[in-house]
């Protein structure tokens, strides 16, 4: 007997090998990003390196500045004008502090109480954006005049006798003080502390408030322990969105102030505008961006949250 055996099958021809499909709109991004990057490196990146030549050059307008790597405009420009960056810290934090002391009620009622007033209380927050800067300040002039109705209540409840004695008043005046700088920077920025507050509370589940009351927690403790803690990236983002552009404001001091209360602010765009001192300016400018730099970053290690609204 034969063993029959079966021929193996034809060997079919190896098929090619199919390339994965070339995904389309990988480039979108990029090109989405480019308008971006490129208006940052026009108005941002390039001004600041030219001011970065401008603070090391030596020179006069009539003669013309050279780089010469001056760096000893930095010392002698923060020797000379240190109290005005001084007095911008505090300015800038003392409004900054009445800014979380008001918009947190206000931000925290129109997360949770506002109910249908709710859109009309958010149009009332941003109205002042409505009017330019400007106009805004100016009006606080009329509001903080001499013998107007402000200025008498604060007499009448003998609140002026309190300001002037911790330095912030001049007898009865409130306009070219202190204190009125900080109203005009706490009035300007308030809206910028509102609005992060807002976010971050809106974000808070209603039923961790609840889990609280069924643990007996007190509505102070509720705040304390829930509230608050959940609210600190709204907490970071509006004292960052209100002391930064207040430490570098030049406005209120100038329109509400005197050459008592000029900032750091006035005297750059003294330096720039008047007296013609462009390395000065640019150095000053500089130190000031170094400084909030410093702080910003401390403030934001030590508050213990990387989440900003």
């Amino acid at each position: 007997m034969s063993t029959l055996t079966e021929a193996p099958p034809p060997l079919s021809p190896t098929a090619p090998e199919k390339k994965p499909p070339r995904r389309r709109g990988r480039w979108t991004p990029y090109w989405l990003l480019l308008p971006g990057l490129l208006w940052l490196l026009v108005f941002f990146a390039l001004p600041m390196i030219y001011q970065a030549s401008t603070s090391v050059q030596t020179g006069s307008l009539e003669e013309g500045y050279k780089v010469t790597w001056h760096f000893a405009t930095y010392w002698d420009a923060l020797s000379e004008y240190w109290p005005q960056f001084v007095r911008s810290v505090l300015y800038a934090a003392a409004a900054t502090i009445l800014c979380l002391v008001l918009g947190y009620p206000l931000a925290y009622l129109i997360a949770f109480r506002a109910g249908r007033w709710r859109n009309l209380i958010m149009i009332l927050v941003i109205a002042p954006f409505f009017t330019s800067f400007l106009i805004r300040t100016l009006a606080w002039k009329t509001i903080l005049a001499d013998g107007g109705p402000v200025v008498g209540a604060l007499n009448t409840l003998h609140v002026l006798d309190v300001t002037s004695w911790l330095g912030w008043t001049a007898g009865d005046r409130v306009l070219a003080t202190p204190l009125a700088v900080v109203c005009g920077l706490t009035y300007n920025f308030l809206p910028f502390m509102i609005l992060p507050l807002y976010t971050s509370l809106e974000r808070i589940d209603g039923r961790l408030h609840e889990a609280a009351g069924d643990l007996y927690a007190r509505p102070i403790t509720t705040f304390r322990k829930v509230t608050f803690p959940l609210s600190m990236p709204g907490v970071v983002s509006g004292t960052l969105l209100t002391f930064i552009p207040a430490a570098g404001d030049y406005v209120n001091a100038e329109l509400l102030g005197s050459t008592d209360t000029r900032m750091i602010g006035n005297v750059i765009q003294t330096q720039f505008l008047r007296v013609l001192d462009y390395p000065t300016a640019a150095a000053l400018s500089f130190i000031l961006m170094a400084a909030i730099l410093f702080m910003v970053t401390f403030y934001i290690r030590r508050s213990g949250t990387e989440d900003l609204v």
